[in-house]
């Protein structure tokens, strides 16, 4: 398992390749890329994502811990940046690999709605006219009701 809280761009064929060397275990691999994306008016200059270094880290070890222990998994990948990043850039990652693909696609779906709704980062959108902290959204909030 890793956990990357990182400022610097990650390589997604890099990561994935990384992720999946030297597995014979695993029948799936899943991966999902989240990217920064602009706003509906089109005005986004960037968004700026904030943490505190070491709790993030803990808190991201611990649903991906829960979520290997749930699904059974081989392994799990979670990286997340932030500071100050553009429409386009990569945002965060989440991999996980299993025995079997729904396994692998459901505790990367579960990670991927935590991230969204509970990880410790606060976003912030710049524009033309100022900035705006990101509210969480209630279908986010939903979306955990499920698991």
């Amino acid at each position: 398992m890793r956990i990357a809280v990182q400022q610097e761009p990650f390589d997604l064929g890099a990561e994935a390749n990384a992720f999946a060397a030297g597995d014979t275990g695993s029948g799936a691999i899943v991966t999902f890329t989240g990217v920064v994306r602009d706003l509906a008016q089109g005005d986004l200059d960037v968004m700026e994502i904030e943490h505190y270094p070491g709790m993030t880290e803990k808190a991201l070890a611990k649903i991906a811990n829960e979520a290997k222990a749930r699904w059974s998994l081989g392994d799990v990948l979670v990286i997340h940046r932030y500071g100050r990043l553009a429409p386009g850039d990569r945002i965060m990652m989440v991999a996980t690999a299993a025995r079997h693909r729904k396994d692998a696609f459901e505790a990367a779906e579960y990670l991927m709605d935590y991230l969204k709704s509970r990880a410790p980062f606060w976003k912030k959108e710049r524009t033309a006219d100022g900035a705006e902290w990101v509210a969480s959204r209630d279908e986010d909030e939903d979306a955990l009701k499920r698991w």
